[in-house]
């Protein structure tokens, strides 16, 4: 007999004889094997949306043929540990993920989803685990920029739909248009623009990766992306159990080891 087994077997036992001594009945939020029930799509088993390809958040090791891991799937794992609950990975691609959690595919998205006012109308949160401003990013011997306002004038690389464009543009900027940051960085590298905007993670992953970079952090934004798990409305026991094991992962340092070992720094908070 497994130790889950006889875990579970125990508990059903306590249960019935402290209800044969005070005639209580079992409380609404235990399910029928005695743990905490979350609504969860498999009893016992977290389900967990992820894409898989999203490197370093969730993607698969040794070029992709390789075990799921990231930053996103360990932490949502060590959750999971805390609740003493099994996990299931979904890999989806992005544009399906909400709608397979409105399907009750899974319980819960583990994808680096932002949080913002349009989703908080039809989705509940858990508590961040991810906090991150946008930088500018130079050359590291590059000290005529140090703030936003010194972008007038100046060149970045952006793609022309992500916010960072807006952000450069507003701040006085002139862009090229790229593809993404790979194409950013390289044209930094090379010289031909002076900055380019974008997610603090992004560059803490590159620079964790690729390091020496040549590349700096010349200024941060003010405020600052917050990402979190996802769930339907309905699921607010699970919510409060996950913020409840962030808690502890917070306190005891393990969201801050996984955060150093993906980005060499503590992004969690």
């Amino acid at each position: 007999m497994s130790r889950r087994l006889i875990a579970v077997t125990a508990l059903v036992v306590t249960a019935a004889a402290l209800t044969a001594c005070s005639g209580s009945t079992a409380p609404e939020s235990s399910s029928a094997e005695g743990g905490p029930d979350y609504g969860l799509v498999k009893d016992g088993t977290l389900t967990v949306a992820t894409e898989g390809t999203y490197r370093p958040f969730s993607f698969h090791e040794d070029g992709g043929t390789g075990d799921l891991t990231g930053f996103d799937v360990e932490i949502i794992q060590a959750v999971a540990d805390k609740l003493d609950l099994e996990v299931e990975f979904q890999e989806t691609q992005w544009d399906a993920i909400f709608a397979g959690l409105d399907a009750d595919r899974f319980d819960v998205i583990a994808n680096q989803v932002s949080i913002n006012e349009e989703r908080q109308e039809k989705y509940l949160f858990s508590t961040p685990y991810t906090v991150s401003p946008g930088v500018i990013v130079v050359a590291e011997d590059d000290d005529s920029i140090s703030s936003f306002d010194d972008l007038e004038g100046k060149t970045t690389a952006q793609s022309l739909t992500s916010n960072w464009y807006e952000l450069a543009t507003e701040s006085g900027a002139k862009v090229e248009g790229v593809e993404g940051w790979a194409q950013a960085v390289e044209l930094l590298r090379q010289g031909r623009v002076d900055a380019t905007v974008n997610d603090k993670l992004t560059f803490l992953d590159y620079e964790t990766t690729n390091s020496p970079t040549g590349l700096k952090i010349a200024a941060e934004t003010d405020e600052a992306g917050e990402q979190a798990f996802v769930f339907t409305k309905d699921k607010t026991d699970l919510v409060e159990a996950i913020d409840g094991a962030l808690e502890e992962l917070r306190a005891d340092g393990t969201l801050a080891e996984i955060s150093d070992k993906y980005f060499g720094a503590d992004v969690t908070e």
